[in-house]
């Protein structure tokens, strides 16, 4: 009672001890996890989200605040920014070169947490170089524009240990990214594109040994290690405050690539809480 909380992307799991995935603390993988979004409850009743006056959560999946973390900014990272912190903690990426594919809203989570996670160098890859300047203070060590340099990815192969990409086009250059890709590289993707993705060399993966994976946002744990970190290191991030009665227009801000990077809705009739 009184402490400040907040809640992710996941409003409840089964929780039972003959679940493998909620015994093992992996409750996103749990098959009956319900999203905080429009999902319903066992007891019929649904789940609402960030758009809400209110919210129920069972407590499991409910995170206090650290006091050193402002409410804009842990908001955000309940969702997009565990969904890139968790593959840069589970794949090691300390002491490793870093590719971040886009710098969106969770592109730029993944530049600032690979940076308090102690990853050697952070390299952002996007399709101009628009937002080179905002990902260098973020704390990017370089930027490639894809569009900018024909053989950008010759120029860079075999540069990178670790990519984490957060783009959703079904068209993405997977085969020249493959090509950033140290031997034994590996290649995560949270950006989930609708459509299926265009072809490419299966040599590729074979040739240097590369792991190619997929992750969904992150377990309790991990949301509790985050929090921590992001106090523990003043992580930042780069948010635009809107009050909820510019909702629909901040939605179609966002369609339109306006947000840097984030917009958090604040609830005007509770402003300051």
């Amino acid at each position: 009672m009184g402490d400040r909380v907040g809640v992710g992307g996941q409003a409840g799991s089964c929780l039972q001890s003959d679940c493998e995935h909620c015994a093992a603390r992996d409750e996103n993988h749990c098959p009956k996890a319900l999203a905080t979004y429009g999902s319903i409850y066992p007891d019929g009743s649904k789940t609402y989200g960030g758009f809400a006056r209110y919210n129920r959560t069972p407590g499991h999946f409910v995170f206090k605040i650290p006091d050193a973390i402002p409410s804009a900014a842990a908001a955000p990272m309940l969702c997009a920014g565990i969904t890139v912190f968790s593959p840069l903690k589970y794949e090691g990426c300390a002491g490793k070169r870093v590719g971040i594919i886009g710098l969106g809203g969770l592109g730029h989570f993944g530049v600032l947490f690979a940076r308090a996670l102690g990853a050697e160098q952070v390299v952002v890859i996007s399709h101009t170089s628009s937002k080179a300047a905002d990902a260098a203070a973020m704390g990017a060590d370089a930027f490639i524009a894809t569009s900018e340099s024909p053989d950008w990815a010759v120029k860079n192969q075999k540069s990178l240990d670790l990519i984490v990409s957060t783009v959703s086009t079904p068209d993405m250059p997977l085969a020249q990214y493959l090509l950033l890709l140290k031997v034994r590289g590996t290649y995560i993707q949270v950006g989930a594109p609708e459509e299926a993705l265009t072809g490419f060399n299966m040599f590729s993966i074979i040739a240097k040994n590369l792991k190619i994976g997929g992750s969904i946002i992150g377990n309790t744990e991990e949301i509790k290690e985050m929090l921590q970190i992001a106090a523990d290191a003043k992580v930042k991030p780069w948010v635009q405050e809107r009050p909820l009665k510019e909702a629909n227009q901040a939605l179609l801000d966002m369609e339109d690539g306006k947000a840097r990077y984030r917009y958090v809705m604040v609830n005007e009739e509770y402003t300051g809480q």
